[in-house]
């Protein structure tokens, strides 16, 4: 077998030459994973737990869902959507008189027979029978069976799940395995036990080094830690945990959801500063803020009493969103949108509810109306900021001017490497006298109908009298002990940030279209403990990723498959691809080319020549057109790439980067050949094979001393004989390839590392191609 060298990325390389590259590529693959090929998910359609009928029908976990997809679009929180009278959301509208005579009941507790609900879901009449057939509903035979069941049981209701107190009942379990190492793995072995199943062997201790590694810093651990480090996974986690790059990797995930960017978004898209409130985030990563104090000064640091400057920096936060600059808009239209927005990100980053879908009308699903959302944008109502930025170019206000002097002495987190002599940040402000909020008719601005005040949906819990009607409440609202959704929201994120999935898989909604929670006492029991913790981030991830269930192996076998395919209920550690930035910082890091400079704006990194002014309409200022940097800037961690938001960084993108338009808590996870094309060909990937290339050929001309310090470096293992046996193979036959034209000299000139003329060797470049092919192996982008 051989592997043709691909051409540089900024070529014109043809699409079937790309296809044939990859093809053997992926060959390459398959025999060089064998170590790890029963760990891969097998793409296959299987169903997952067997259907069967609860012997005890729960509303929540059994009912309500049935409802919410079926029915609650008609018979749902949206009045002005429902139908005959019939409102199956609340128990009082379920169990109302219906009918001309009020002699008709839906749902009669205890009696099926009584129930119209029955007879209908069970009509054959197209007239009928419900939900309808125009809907394009349907309810299958288990789903009617459940309905007839729970209300032969009673028709027991329950107020939704997320919105019930957490709480903390630890199951007492039996462990012959020997796999509780906390109380995490008690409530998992118990519902393990339930459907037959065993948790997996713990996994070998250079798997778990590189999954702790990557899970808390996105970078890859060092051989050195891994020779340190082997059979003390604990202390790792805790050493970890102690780096800077930990406050890197949370960084990461909270851009996402606070939607940053270095842009203002819209057509020109002209540049903004907003980087010294990242390395605020920074800042508070590192020095382990607690969350709720994480949190409230982001949304309320200006209302502290007398609020420093710190603070201030933080608020930048509710700034993030998209602001236009274009001429011709009207004003007032476009800042009702950002109030919109910072409204829509408190609902989708701290309650988990999605509740812009009640800005035009009642929600349909959940119990959000529309006053109820106006009430909530009504805290973010009373920022003086105009819909347009003017004049042309300025920094929108309100906004703080940072002075060279503020940051030697009192902001010395940030980190202006650029010398500026004055830094203006957006940051949050209140009006002297707040501005007055209506409910707007089908959520246009200019179309005000009843006033409002500020206020919480009370379905969360009551807003009430105890807390100031402003931001600063607001939070205080949020981190109450009684409020039972801020908690669950938070760590399942952080369960999501390193099993790749949530408890509650829809980590954006914790409504009823959201998924329920696969371990529901667990959410709770991590919950409690956050809370008892005092929000200690760190904590929290070290009592997760210290349990047997994170510690588990990743391998799959056919019981797994066949009853869990989608690992819901954790038998074993899930695999997971490594997000854009992880991909681009693992070959950084492993070739010696990372700058680890923390902090600081923005930088630009490789990029397809002429994107820009290709994607740009008119106008744009400084990005207008793509200067690429040069020097160590170009090797800084992916988090610090400028983020243009109209045209994002491709290759992030095609590795399922947030386009940082609005609030996202959970990445899409898509798996496209476009991918396998960035990997064989982002300069930045080659260069840093490049770079390991000759770093190695430095240290021995021992052909399989090279591979294997190469294979070491970015697995983390050592190449089995057979592996070893491949790539050398692969070596020798690509060596002679690099011996003919002008290959050698292509591949070597990839990035702006130069190599000597006397070091472009044929087998300088082959050495290369194997590094590149290593990149691409299943083990070296995925965790295991």
């Amino acid at each position: 077998m051989k592997i043709h060298r691909h051409n540089n990325v900024f070529s014109h390389t043809t699409l079937s030459e790309y296809c044939f590259g990859t093809l053997f590529i992926t060959l390459i693959f398959a025999l060089l994973s064998s170590s790890c090929s029963e760990e891969r998910s097998l793409n296959r359609k299987v169903s997952t737990f067997s259907e069967r009928i609860p012997d005890k029908i729960d509303f929540n976990f059994h009912v309500r869902p049935i409802l919410s997809d079926r029915c609650y679009t008609c018979h749902g929180p949206d009045e002005a959507k429902r139908e005959a009278g019939l409102r199956l959301d609340t128990e009082q509208g379920a169990l109302t008189a219906l009918g001309k005579e009020l002699n008709r009941f839906a749902i009669v507790p205890g009696s099926p027979d009584s129930s119209t609900l029955v007879h209908r879901i069970y009509a054959e009449s197209t007239d009928d029978i419900m939900p309808p057939p125009e809907s394009n509903l349907t309810l299958s035979p288990i789903e009617k069976e459940i309905l007839k069941k729970w209300i032969e049981q009673g028709a027991e209701w329950k107020q939704h799940w997320a919105f019930l107190p957490p709480e903390n009942k630890v199951p007492v379990v039996s462990d012959e395995l020997n796999f509780v190492r906390n109380d995490i793995d008690k409530f998992v072995l118990k519902k393990l036990k339930e459907n037959g199943l065993s948790p997996s062997p713990r996994a070998k201790d250079h798997y778990l080094l590189r999954r702790i590694a990557f899970d808390l810093t996105g970078l890859p651990p060092t051989l050195k830690e891994v020779e340190k480090f082997e059979g003390k996974v604990d202390e790792y986690i805790t050493y970890t945990l102690n780096k800077d790059a930990y406050a890197e990797r949370m960084a990461a995930e909270w851009l996402d959801l606070a939607r940053y960017s270095d842009t203002h978004g819209y057509q020109d898209d002209l540049e903004r500063v907003m980087w010294p409130w990242r390395d605020w985030v920074l800042h508070a990563y590192k020095n382990n803020m607690p969350y709720d104090q994480f949190v409230t000064w982001q949304l309320a640091g200006d209302l502290m009493e007398n609020p420093t400057r710190e603070q201030l920096v933080a608020t930048g936060f509710n700034r993030n969103h998209k602001i236009t600059q274009e001429g011709g808009v009207i004003p007032e239209e476009y800042r009702v949108e950002y109030v919109s927005d910072r409204t829509q990100t408190f609902g989708t980053a701290f309650l988990g509810l999605s509740v812009e879908c009640a800005k035009c009308h009642d929600h349909k699903y959940d119990p959000i109306s529309q006053k109820d959302y106006y009430s909530l944008y009504a805290f973010f109502n009373s920022v003086p900021e105009k819909g347009l930025i003017q004049p042309y170019g300025a920094t929108p206000e309100p906004f703080i001017e940072i002075t060279d002097e503020e940051i030697e002495k009192t902001l010395t987190f940030i980190n202006n490497r650029d010398t500026a002599t004055l830094i203006q940040l957006m940051v949050m402000e209140d009006m002297e006298k707040p501005r007055e909020t209506y409910v707007l008719n089908r959520g246009e601005y200019d179309n005000p109908t009843e006033r409002v005040h500020p206020r919480t949906p009370e379905t969360v819990m009551e807003f009430g009298d105890r807390f100031p009607k402003n931001r600063l409440g607001l939070a205080q609202w949020l981190f109450d002990p009684a409020n039972p959704v801020t908690a669950r929201v938070a760590v399942n994120r952080l369960w999501q940030m390193v099993f790749g999935e949530g408890i509650v898989s829809t980590s954006y909604d914790f409504g009823n279209q959201g998924a329920l929670p696969s371990h529901p006492e667990l959410l709770d029991h991590l919950a409690i403990k956050f809370k008892d913790f005092g929000w200690d981030q760190k904590k929290l991830l070290t009592y997760i990723l210290s349990s047997g269930t994170y510690q588990q192996s990743s391998k799959l076998n056919e019981d797994l498959l066949r009853i869990d395919p989608e690992n819901r209920l954790l038998a074993r550690s899930p695999r997971k691809r490594m997000t854009a930035e992880m991909l681009r910082d693992n070959a950084l890091a492993v070739s010696g080319l990372l700058n680890e400079d923390l902090g600081g704006p923005s930088v630009k990194p490789y990029q397809p020549e002429g994107l820009w002014a290709e994607k740009t309409g008119g106008g744009g200022g400084s990005t207008a057109k793509y200067v690429q940097d040069k020097g160590e800037d170009v090797y800084r961690r992916s988090i610090y790439t400028f983020w243009k938001r109209t045209v994002p960084p491709p290759s992030m993108m095609t590795f399922d980067g947030a386009s940082r338009d609005f609030c996202v808590v959970k990445r899409q996870s898509t798996t496209t050949p476009l991918q396998a094309l960035v990997m064989l060909n982002d300069p930045q990937i080659i260069e840093a094979s490049k770079v390991l290339a000759l770093n190695l050929y430095h240290e021995t001309k021992e052909v399989e001393t090279q591979i294997t310090s190469a294979f070491y470096k970015i697995t983390s293992r050592k190449p089995s004989s057979d592996e070893l046996s491949q790539l050398k193979d692969l070596y020798f036959e690509n060596q002679e390839d690099f011996k003919t034209g002008n290959k050698t000299q292509e591949l070597l000139s990839v990035g702006q590392f130069d190599i000597a003329d006397d070091q472009a060797t044929p087998e300088l470049a082959s050495l290369t191609s194997v590094i590149l092919t290593i990149f691409n192996l299943d083990e070296s982008i995925s965790l295991s």
